[in-house]
C-alpha cells in the first residue's frame, strides 16, 4: 500500500468517524436540551450536521475526495474518478468509521458504548424519501461547479433534513453507524436494508439524470461560444 493510498483511507475513515460523531452527538445533545420538543431537537441536529459536513469536506476533500459515503464512492468508481481497486477499501473504512463515530458520541455523553437502536423507520414514504435524498445529494455532487461542492452538499443535506420524511440519511455508512446508537438519530437494524436499497436506487437514478443533463449543457456551451464568435466577442 502506498503512502498516498494510506492517506486517502485514513482521511475517509477519520472523516466518516467525525461525521457520525457530529450527527449522533448533536442528536444526543438536542434530546437533552430540547425538553421533548422534537422540532427544536431536529433543528439543532440539522445545524450541527450542516456545519460539520461543510468543514469535513473542506478538510478531507483534497486528500480522499471526502466521500464518507459508500453510495458516493460507488458512483465515483463507476465514473472512473475513483480507482476500482480502492472502492472496497473505501467502503470498509467508511463503515468502520461510522461505527466508531457512534461509539465516540456515546463515550462523550457517558452512555453505554455498545448499543443497538430500537428506532424503527420504514414504510413506502420513508423509502421514497431516502431515494429522493440520495438522488439529490449525488446530483449536487455531480453537477456542482468546481470548488463549490462542500457548501452545496452541506446546504442540500440541511434542506433535506426537513423536506424528506426520513430526515435524509442519504448514506449507507450513516445507516450502518446509526444502527449502533439507540438515540434520537438511530435506526433499528431491521429498518436498515430498506434504507440502503432506496439510497442505492436514488444514487443510480442521479447518475442517469446527470448523463442526460450533460449533453444539453455541452450543446448550450457550444452554441453560446458560436454566438460570441459571430458577434466578435
Amino acid at each position: 500500500m502506498t503512502a498516498r493510498t494510506s492517506h486517502k483511507l485514513l482521511a475517509e475513515g477519520l472523516g466518516t468517524t467525525l461525521l457520525l460523531a457530529v450527527v449522533i452527538g448533536s442528536g444526543l445533545m438536542a434530546e437533552r436540551l430540547a425538553g421533548g420538543n422534537v422540532a427544536i431537537a431536529l433543528l439543532a441536529n440539522t445545524a450541527a450536521t450542516v456545519g460539520g459536513l461543510y468543514v469535513l469536506i473542506e478538510v478531507f476533500g483534497p486528500l480522499s475526495g471526502a466521500h464518507f459515503n459508500p453510495a458516493v464512492s460507488l458512483v465515483m468508481a463507476a465514473r472512473g474518478e475513483l480507482p476500482k481497486g480502492l472502492l472496497g477499501p473505501y467502503v470498509l473504512v467508511q463503515l468502520l468509521g461510522a461505527m466508531m463515530g457512534a461509539w465516540l458520541a456515546h463515550a462523550m455523553f457517558d452512555l453505554s458504548i455498545m448499543q443497538w437502536s430500537g428506532k424503527l423507520r420504514g414504510g413506502t414514504g420513508q423509502w421514497i424519501a431516502e431515494a429522493v435524498a440520495t438522488f439529490g445529494l449525488l446530483l449536487v455532487i455531480l453537477r456542482a461547479p468546481a470548488g463549490r461542492a462542500s457548501s452545496l452538499v452541506a446546504a442540500y443535506i440541511g434542506a433535506a433534513y426537513w423536506f424528506t420524511a426520513s430526515t435524509s440519511f442519504a448514506n449507507p455508512a450513516a445507516v450502518f453507524g446509526r444502527m449502533f446508537s439507540d438515540s434520537f438519530a438511530g435506526i433499528a437494524p431491521a429498518s436498515a436494508p430498506g434504507f440502503v436499497l432506496a439510497q442505492l436506487a436514488g444514487a443510480g437514478l442521479a447518475v442517469v439524470v446527470a448523463r442526460l443533463l450533460a449533453p444539453a449543457n455541452a450543446a448550450a456551451a457550444t452554441e453560446d461560444a458560436g454566438t460570441r464568435k459571430a458577434h466578435g466577442a
